[in-house]
């Protein structure tokens, strides 16, 4: 794309953007999708135990995988465009490592012992973040089955690492976002921030902006906010309708 065709995408813009084709492969929910590294592929992960692969650039989809024995959910690429990580469904709370290259599974990362609902990949190495139900986040490296650091927080997280891969957020409940250093976590975080909360309302996924000035929470019933990653302020607040979370 030339620098003549970009520009800012205001309002303006995204108002006239319109839904040009639309994949029917499931037969139930799509519970994640992502983008490889290079963002020619997308990926999703379905309540219907299926895999899809899409190419971007052609614009349909390229390849389905089953999971029927462990489910799958909370599909992520590595920064290989054939691995992938996904969480369990079924048997297990264990997060699993796939080639997509010939369907076989690389590696087993047990620990939770209970559902996994948030996992994120580092963007810089082999690191990974995850959390559970069980109430724990728990840190780990592609290449050991071990688990490389753990802490129990008091509610559901959901966690997240920033851009460039030296801090990861932590949002407990709908209530508190706290910012953690990846190389000593351990020792608490140099931030928290306290958000506000409605009864029976949970932090459903927590992601950062690009220059990292910004971090964007979704919650259970349907409230999107920008917060300063700084601060703690809130920037702006959305209210969308969907489908409560898995």
């Amino acid at each position: 794309v030339s620098t003549q065709s970009t520009g800012k995408l205001d309002e303006k813009v995204w108002r006239s953007f319109q839904i040009s084709k639309v994949f029917r492969e499931n037969q139930n929910r799509i519970n994640a999708l992502d983008y490889s590294s290079s963002g020619e592929l997308l990926i999703t992960s379905s309540d219907d135990d299926s895999i899809v692969i899409y190419d971007c650039e052609e614009g349909k989809p390229s390849r389905t995988l089953l999971s029927r024995k462990y489910g799958v959910s909370l599909i992520r690429y590595t920064h290989a465009q054939n691995t992938v990580l996904h969480a369990s469904t079924k048997l297990d709370d264990t997060i699993r490592y796939l080639s997509l290259h010939d369907n076989k599974y690389l590696r087993y990362f047990k620990g939770h012992q209970q559902r996994v609902v948030s996992l994120s990949m580092s963007p810089i190495d082999d690191t990974f973040i995850s959390g559970s139900l069980d109430k724990s986040i728990r840190l780990w490296d592609l290449r050991s089955p071990n688990c490389a650091g753990h802490m129990h927080v008091r509610g559901r997280p959901v966690a997240s690492f920033d851009p460039h891969g030296l801090i990861f957020g932590a949002g407990i409940d709908a209530e508190l976002i706290k910012l953690y250093d990846v190389r000593s976590f351990d020792r608490g975080p140099f931030s928290t921030f306290k958000m506000p909360c409605e009864r029976g309302t949970e932090l459903s996924g927590l992601s950062f902006s690009p220059d990292t000035k910004n971090i964007l929470v979704s919650t259970s019933n349907g409230v999107i906010r920008v917060v300063d990653a700084f601060n703690g302020q809130i920037i702006q607040t959305f209210t969308v309708g969907f489908d409560k979370y898995y």
